[in-house]
């Protein structure tokens, strides 16, 4: 049981870093279509995280909450977020290689499963990363017509009156 609560560990400390980077990423990746795609990407690992987070404290173990993330250099414009873009997809596909064979040779059915869920779901993400790269702004959906597409910037903070 100590060395699934040990993997269930190291494997939420990657993907709580993995978060972080995104989080990061989205207040430097301005374009509106790849920043809203961030912050659907953020709050599928906020609810993975909550996942890992309960499975841990099933096994009696604890969460860590601090971790070493990657720094990101400050983004300007389109050309500026791509190596941001372009970093998170390689990243994502690492994850995923180093955590696919692990988890296939774990033998508790109810987590291995649920950590094939954030593979692929992390898989998934990459693919969005992988579309922003080439372009498309249809990342989440098309729009209505009569909405044209949004080329517009993010604002980089949020203000409270």
């Amino acid at each position: 049981m100590t060395d699934l609560l040990t993997l269930i560990q190291e494997f939420h400390r990657d993907k709580l870093a993995m978060t972080l980077r995104h989080e990061a990423g989205a207040r430097l990746v301005g374009q509106y279509d790849i920043n809203n795609t961030y912050q659907y990407i953020i709050n599928r690992e906020e609810m993975q995280l909550s996942w890992l987070s309960a499975a841990i404290a099933d096994l009696g173990g604890s969460v860590a909450d601090v971790v070493d993330t990657p720094g990101i250099v400050a983004a300007k414009g389109v050309d500026g977020a791509h190596p941001i873009i372009e970093g998170d997809a390689r990243e994502a596909q690492a994850f995923v290689d180093k955590w696919r064979p692990r988890v296939e040779a774990m033998t508790n059915a109810r987590h291995r499963g649920m950590l094939r869920v954030i593979l692929g779901e992390t898989l998934e993400h990459k693919r969005f990363f992988e579309q922003a790269l080439a372009g498309r702004t249809d990342l989440l959906g098309k729009r209505e017509k009569q909405l044209g597409p949004a080329f517009g910037e993010v604002l980089p903070t949020r203000w409270i009156e």
